[in-house]
């Protein structure tokens, strides 16, 4: 398997950091709009013409706490967040047919002066409170939740059944975006304002719902989504077929799984992208990406699939499999996918024109690894044991303004809210519930 070295060979960012010069340079030439529609395109509102104002005067300090106010995660969110569609698709430049400002790799710039130079925030934390919060997850929304409260003087504990925090920016997000150490840096920083991290405790097996419901006044629900949904397909228990962020957590934290020559990945999503981009940086010859509908109905950002075209993914659109087969050879393992072309009419009850199977168009695709990134399930069995809790189709139901559940101790944020959105949007839901927590604390026992 690969080195540390190796991997950090092969998966070179995409967005590499800005030399100091360039970053002074790109900083001048914001206009620092007052009513800057950038900040109001970001969804955690980081004064984006305040933070690129202080990196043009040289002080990368302030810069940075300035986005740590907004956005605890701001290491990370610049990184992955898809600024094409939000801050630096609101730019004012773009109306005058010039290049918006490079928020997203500015934003890392401060970050990475702010990590690198002692990591300790400015925050004046409120006088400290008697009641406790437990997070359920130490995904992002869980740390902006947890940070947002220790801010408001709470004290909280994070339970996290794997041995890492950070979620999915830890295990699920491609290297070449985001790697382990920085997000666990975030993790430390969070740790750092004094929140407990309980690392390997399921909730249910190893701590109870009532325990937590007895010793905590509040508790927050940030415990993402489960495995993905399963295709149905007969084959998909042959050896060589796993799930995309099963595939992409290994790679990055335990490097266990061989990748293949011929690597399949079926999806249309960001995942989806992110899975295959990774299995042709590892080494497969031939990556092919199969899709059931045309390019135009990928869910994938528009950037993120001309990437991927750049890193020799190949694209089977208007496809969908039938059939995984076993290797000819070994019959315990994958060796070719059954597809069948597809057609597109008319449009469905979301408005997506209806996938329809070609007769005889049947063929098979050699594969010695098939990944599947069809979309996850969502925990309702785990989340249906939290007592008055409502779920809406598989999600946690909230008031859009505080977070908060019909159950009001519980408040909820991140994937399993949302269905699975963009870091930056979990980060924002979590520090909405851990504001709205403390004013629920605050007018229950003021």
């Amino acid at each position: 398997m690969y080195t540390s070295d190796e991997i950090a060979r092969r998966f070179a960012e995409i967005h590499p950091p800005l030399e100091p010069q360039a970053a002074l340079a790109e900083a001048s030439r914001c206009l620092y709009c007052f009513d800057a529609p950038c900040t109001a395109a970001c969804p955690t509102h980081i004064d984006v013409p305040r933070f690129i104002q202080k990196i043009a005067s040289a002080n990368l300090r302030g810069s940075a706490q300035t986005i740590l106010e907004a956005n605890i995660l701001g290491a990370s969110c610049a990184r992955v967040c898809p600024v094409d569609v939000l801050c630096e698709g609101a730019c004012v430049l773009q109306r005058y047919n010039r290049q918006p400002i490079e928020i997203g790799r500015l934003q890392r710039h401060a970050m990475d002066y702010f990590y690198s130079n002692g990591a300790k925030p400015a925050f004046r934390a409120a006088a400290a409170k008697k009641e406790r919060i437990a997070c359920i997850g130490a995904g992002p929304a869980s740390l902006a939740c947890a940070a947002e409260l220790r801010k408001h003087g709470y004290g909280v504990a994070v339970f996290e059944s794997r041995p890492l925090g950070g979620g999915l920016n830890t295990y699920g997000v491609a290297e070449y975006k985001l790697r382990p150490a920085d997000s666990l840096r975030e993790v430390e920083l969070v740790k750092s304002m004094g929140v407990q991290f309980c690392f390997g405790v399921t909730v249910g097996p190893d701590v109870a719902i009532e325990t937590l419901e007895r010793d905590y006044a509040a508790i927050f629900l940030a415990v993402g989504l489960a495995a993905p949904e399963p295709l149905g397909l007969s084959g998909s228990n042959l050896d060589g077929v796993l799930d995309a962020l099963r595939f992409i957590a290994d790679y990055k934290t335990a490097r266990t799984i061989p990748v293949g020559r011929r690597v399949a990945v079926i999806g249309g999503g960001n995942t989806a992208i992110d899975a295959a981009n990774a299995a042709k940086r590892l080494g497969a010859e031939e990556v092919s990406l199969i899709y059931r509908r045309g390019e135009r109905e990928m869910p994938a950002f528009g950037f993120e699939f001309e990437n991927s075209k750049l890193e020799g993914v190949r694209f089977l659109f208007q496809t969908q499999p039938v059939t995984i087969h076993a290797d000819s050879f070994d019959s315990r393992r994958v060796g070719a996918i059954e597809c069948v072309r597809i057609e597109l009419g008319t449009p469905d009850a979301s408005g997506r024109r209806r996938p329809t199977p070609v007769a005889g168009s049947n063929f098979l695709l050699p594969c010695d690894m098939l990944i599947l990134a069809t979309g996850q399930s969502r925990f309702v069995d785990f989340l249906s044991r939290f007592r008055g809790v409502e779920l809406r189709d598989g999600n946690v139901v909230v008031d859009p303004e505080t977070g908060q559940t019909s159950n009001p101790r519980y408040y909820a944020g991140g994937d399993c809210v949302n269905g699975g959105r963009e870091v930056v949007d979990a980060v924002a839901e979590g520090k909405r519930a851990g504001i709205g927590i403390a004013s629920w604390l605050g007018a229950k026992h003021g």
